[in-house]
């Protein structure tokens, strides 16, 4: 997975949101819980990602930057 496809990802909930800038989105509330569950889904289901309950921290979805080297972190422990 790219960091692109990931922003398309984030955008496609959110098209307002700049998601290369932004790094509070758990700590403001720009994502929900349900936001949380469908990138989730998305990463697993789409890219084949393999999050677990330990992986889904607030920390881990604050910014697109941090999401993204979960994601680099996971698929390299594959």
């Amino acid at each position: 997975m790219t960091f692109e496809q990931l922003l398309g990802i984030l955008s496609d909930l959110h098209p307002e949101v700049d998601f290369e800038r932004e790094q509070h989105l758990i700590d403001e509330r720009i994502l929900t819980s349900f936001d949380v569950v469908a990138i989730a889904a998305e990463l697993m289901e789409g890219y084949g990602v393999e999050l677990t309950a330990a992986d889904i921290l607030p920390e881990n979805f604050n910014s697109a930057r941090a999401l993204f080297a979960l994601i680099e972190r996971l698929e390299q422990g594959a």
